[in-house]
């Protein structure tokens, strides 16, 4: 299987709007997905009868095949991006949601408890206490959920979306397997980039995790 390097060259304006495309796609949906699990696990966390039921609703929708999601949305949003966005949403929420609830059990009972002790209200210590000590956690499940998205993306072609899913389609109707292995390429890469930006992301974001360095 040989690639066509000159196919290439020609289309490198079209590959490169593919993948923005593609990437944003993603990227949107995770967001999204990081605003619905949020609250959703906050609220796990703090009523634990509605735990068992979120946990749960989750893990069903994300056993709907992505193809007959994306199909059901249709008559709802139509041939359109929001399809796609909503679709991608939809299977970001169980590693979202999950994750951010582990992520705020994983928060020592005591420092919470200190936290109260000091005159802390739930609401702040939710903000400055339990949130920040869950992001590691937290995190986790943002990059698993964003290399998954970005993965998915491509299935949205059938709906006449899908970002690099373009190529694949367009390769395997003319039996011309080169813009197939540059969609591949090109989606690895692009999960590799966001996967690099968010550790450095978490880094930033909680510098007390660092490993510190011993002086001399």
């Amino acid at each position: 299987m040989s690639v066509d390097w000159s196919w290439i060259g020609e289309h490198k304006g079209d590959l490169v709007s593919l993948s923005v495309s593609h990437l944003q796609a993603a990227l949107t949906a995770v967001l999204f997905g990081l605003l619905i699990s949020l609250p959703l696990a906050v609220l796990a966390h703090r009523v634990r009868p509605l735990r068992g039921f979120l946990l749960g609703l989750s893990n069903v929708l994300f056993t709907i095949p992505s193809i007959a999601v994306f199909v059901l949305l249709l008559p709802v949003s139509g041939l359109t991006r929001t399809t796609t966005v909503i679709g991608l949403t939809i299977y970001t929420l169980v590693v979202l949601l999950r994750n951010t609830v582990e992520g705020l059990d994983s928060v020592p009972h005591k420092t919470k408890e200190a936290a109260k002790a000091m005159g802390t209200r739930p609401l702040r210590t939710l903000l400055t206490v339990e949130l920040p000590l869950a992001l590691p956690v937290i995190m986790a499940g943002v990059r698993i959920a964003t290399v998954m998205a970005i993965s998915l993306v491509s299935v949205a072609t059938y709906i006449g979306d899908g970002g690099l899913g373009q190529l694949f389609t367009d390769g395997f109707q003319r039996n011309f397997p080169t813009p197939v292995i540059v969609g591949v390429v090109l989606t690895l890469l692009l999960a590799l980039v966001a996967d690099a930006a968010l550790v450095g992301v978490q880094r930033l974001l909680t510098p007390w995790a660092r490993p510190r360095t011993r002086k001399a």
